[in-house]
C-alpha cells in the first residue's frame, strides 16, 4: 500500500500500518492523487497539470503526461488510465493514452459540479470528491462498443 505524504511516497505494511519504505514524490508538492498499475505508481500533480509514472522502488520518473487542465486525481480501471480535471469551475473525467497522454474520452460533469479526487471500484464506477460540497459522487464509466471500433470517441461525438 502506498501513500502520498508531504513530498514523499510511503510504502505502508497493510497489516501493521508501519512505513516500510519511502521514495521521493515527483517535484515535491502539489500532488492530487496516486494509483498503482502493473508495478509502477502514477502520481497526479495538480498545479503542474501533469501525471507522472514512477518506479515504485526508486521514485525515478519513467514518463510524464501533460494535461491542459489542472489534474485532480488519477486511477486505473479495467486497464484504462483516467484522471479528473478542474479549472474555471468546470470539471471532467478523462481517459488518456498512458503512453502519449492523448485524451481518448471525456465525461463532462454538470455545470457547478466540481471534482476533487478520483478513484474507481475496478469495475464500471468512479468515485469523485465533490470539491467544497462535502459529497462523494458516483459516476458510471461510459459504455462503448469495442467491437465497432468506437472506443476512442468522446461521448456526444
Amino acid at each position: 500500500m502506498f501513500q502520498l505524504a508531504e513530498g514523499r511516497i510511503q510504502k505502508i505494511d497493510p497489516k501493521t500500518g508501519q512505513v516500510v519504505a519511502t521514495i521521493p514524490a515527483p517535484d515535491g508538492s502539489g500532488h492530487s492523487g496516486l494509483a498503482w498499475h502493473e508495478g509502477t505508481l502514477w502520481v497526479a500533480q495538480y498545479t503542474e497539470r501533469k501525471i507522472y509514472q514512477i518506479d515504485s522502488q526508486t521514485g525515478v520518473i519513467l514518463r510524464t503526461i501533460h494535461s491542459n487542465r489542472f489534474v485532480i486525481g488519477v486511477t486505473w480501471i479495467d486497464g484504462e488510465l483516467w484522471h479528473g480535471t478542474w479549472e474555471d469551475d468546470e470539471s471532467d473525467l478523462r481517459r488518456v493514452d498512458p503512453r502519449t497522454g492523448e485524451v481518448l474520452e471525456r465525461v463532462a460533469m454538470p455545470p457547478g459540479v466540481g471534482v476533487s479526487g478520483l478513484e474507481s471500484d475496478g469495475g464500471d464506477q468512479f468515485f469523485c470528491g465533490g470539491r467544497g460540497s462535502g459529497k462523494v459522487r458516483i459516476v458510471r464509466r461510459p459504455r462503448r462498443d469495442l467491437a465497432a471500433g468506437d472506443a476512442s470517441k468522446t461521448p456526444g461525438d
